[in-house]
C-alpha cells in the first residue's frame, strides 16, 4: 500500500475512533467526523447550540501535506503523536503545524 493512502487510513481509524467516545457534554452538541481523502483533509469537530451559543470548534485537524501527516490543531488531552506512531506514521513524518515554524526543529520531529 502507498504510504499517503496508508497514513490515510492510519487517520481516518484513529479519528473514527475518538468519534466513537460518548461526549461528556450536553447532548444538544454533536460530533462531525469530515475526511476528505481527495484533498487530504481530516477533522474532527464539535458543532450545535450549547443555550444561546453556537458551538463550531474542531477537536481534531490532520492534513496530509507533501508525504507528511500535520497535526493542525488538537483541542483535546489525546496524545495524537504517540497514536500516530504506534499506528506506523514515521516520527519523521509528523509535523506539528500548530507549532511555530522556528519551534518545530526543537519538537523533536519534521519542521515541515
Amino acid at each position: 500500500m502507498d504510504k499517503i493512502k496508508n497514513y490515510q487510513n492510519i487517520i481516518t481509524t484513529l479519528l473514527e475512533e475518538y468519534a466513537a467516545i460518548p461526549p461528556s457534554y450536553p447532548t444538544s452538541l454533536r460530533d462531525e467526523l469530515i475526511i476528505d481523502t481527495q484533498h487530504n483533509h481530516f477533522q474532527l469537530i464539535t458543532v450545535g447550540w450549547e443555550g444561546s451559543q453556537f458551538v463550531h470548534e474542531a477537536i481534531f485537524h490532520l492534513d496530509i501535506i507533501d508525504g507528511k501527516v500535520w497535526i493542525q490543531q488538537n483541542n483535546s488531552e489525546a496524545k495524537l503523536t504517540d497514536e500516530l506512531i504506534e499506528r506506523g506514521v514515521a516520527k519523521s513524518d509528523i509535523v506539528l503545524g500548530f507549532q511555530h515554524p522556528e519551534a518545530r526543529v526543537h519538537s523533536g520531529f519534521a519542521v515541515a
